[in-house]
């Protein structure tokens, strides 16, 4: 079986042995099964310097697989390594990746939703411009989306409590390996190369009437009740973010020439994840990502970003930024609506780059279907000239692939189905 890479060079990876500060495992038998199948190269390890660096030579397949290796991994702490001359080299991106830290504007439609979400019929400015820009690149701007200013500012107060935390306390509720929900500093335990300048926290939002208060409570149970006011914060931040992601897909379907209502159904009972971004200032922000480029595996992003620069798109083979605008919420397609549009809705590539001065901070919420509804697109994207692109999943599936098999990159969907026609049956 083979999945394609962007890089088809080999790549000389260095682990530096930290102190361990965050407890390691070893990597369950199910990531092994799939990684083993690529990795045909012995890794040779050796000894060097007073900070026992360990070499490891991988074949190409294994940028995409997490590693195998039993090396302490770096622990990413901003404090510490703000204090070097340079950054690890687990963080050092290829020459002919490195990022551009000034980029051209990108001309973004911006969407005034007053109107629409007034149930108002003069809608079809927005519906054109939103239509324009998925069929281009993916990307546009919401206005006047209902959403309360002041829960928004809650929202980031209590993002940079929790950052702000020591460490030992934010890894209280460490990330667990093939999950996608907990704290993570930058992907020190999944990667080895090409690591991202940043710390996540990640939640699940379920819109399931029989769990009202999931976030709430994942808070609670998982930090105690002293963290109650941050789970009612990102309890109703995550209901505003669902109910107008629900808006916006109405607006979909009416652009793609199917019910408003059908993508607004079938997101009805989702699954999300809700997304804190922390991006320190880095020494060295020629060398390194925030994010690298990659696009979301999910289906609707919607992004708050504070008033620093930092998200980059990929458009008409160029990068160019989104500038941060308070009033607006940046949203983008991801690849399972790109799946479920059978393709005519692009899910675009995209990038956070860091600077030496400011942190950045970022709100994110991946709108995603109930995990076992089948994604498919519907009769009226089907027809003799545009024959399915993509084969049936479920979102469950999609992301296992992400967190257990791939790293998220451009090629994600397209490396998701030839995973799909191979995987071994059950």
């Amino acid at each position: 079986m083979k999945i394609k890479t962007v890089d088809n060079t080999r790549q000389l990876k260095c682990y530096i042995k930290a102190e361990p500060t965050l407890l390691g495992s070893r990597i369950p038998s199910q990531y092994s099964t799939y990684q083993q199948q690529h990795n045909t190269k012995k890794k040779r390890r050796r000894e060097t310097s007073e900070m026992a660096a360990s070499c490891v030579i991988t074949s190409p397949e294994e940028e995409h697989t997490p590693k195998l290796d039993l090396v302490t991994p770096l622990v990413f702490n901003p404090s510490m390594l703000n204090l070097q001359a340079t950054i690890p080299n687990q963080f050092i991106w290829p020459d002919d990746e490195k990022p551009c830290l000034e980029a051209p504007e990108l001309d973004v439609p911006l969407i005034d939703l007053q109107n629409f979400l007034a149930h108002s019929h003069s809608t079809l400015d927005a519906s054109r411009l939103i239509s324009e820009a998925c069929y281009k690149h993916g990307f546009f701007l919401v206005v006047n989306h209902g959403i309360s200013e002041q829960l928004i500012s809650d929202a980031h107060e209590y993002m940079s409590r929790f950052f702000d935390m020591p460490l030992s306390e934010k890894q209280r509720i460490q990330r667990k390996e093939g999950e996608s929900c907990g704290y993570a500093s930058s992907f020190t335990g999944r990667f080895s190369t090409k690591l991202p300048w940043k710390e996540t926290l990640s939640f699940q939002f379920c819109d399931d009437k029989s769990r009202p208060k999931n976030v709430q409570d994942y808070f609670c149970d998982a930090l105690g009740h002293e963290f109650e006011p941050f789970g009612k914060v990102y309890q109703e931040y995550c209901e505003a973010m669902s109910s107008l992601s629900l808006k916006i897909m109405e607006l979909l379907g009416i652009n793609l020439g199917v019910s408003g209502d059908y993508f607004k159904s079938f997101f009805e009972e989702n699954d999300s994840i809700m997304r804190l971004n922390y991006y320190p200032p880095c020494q060295k922000p020629d060398l390194t990502f925030g994010t690298g480029p990659h696009c979301d595996p999910t289906s609707l992003t919607i992004l708050h970003q504070d008033h620093v620069h930092g998200l980059q798109v990929f458009v008409d083979n160029q990068w160019r930024s989104i500038s941060p605008n308070p009033k607006a919420f940046v949203v983008n397609i991801g690849d399972t609506f790109m799946a479920l549009s059978n393709n005519r809705y692009k899910s675009c590539l995209h990038r956070a780059v860091v600077n030496s001065k400011s942190e950045r901070k970022s709100l994110a919420f991946f709108l995603c279907p109930k995990k076992d509804r089948v994604v498919k697109p519907p009769r009226e994207l089907l027809d003799g000239n545009t024959p399915r692109r993509y084969p049936d999943f479920t979102w469950s599936m999609l992301l296992e692939f992400t967190q257990k098999h791939y790293r998220a990159d451009m090629n994600t969907l397209q490396a998701f189905t030839d995973w799909l026609s191979n995987k071994p049956i059950q």
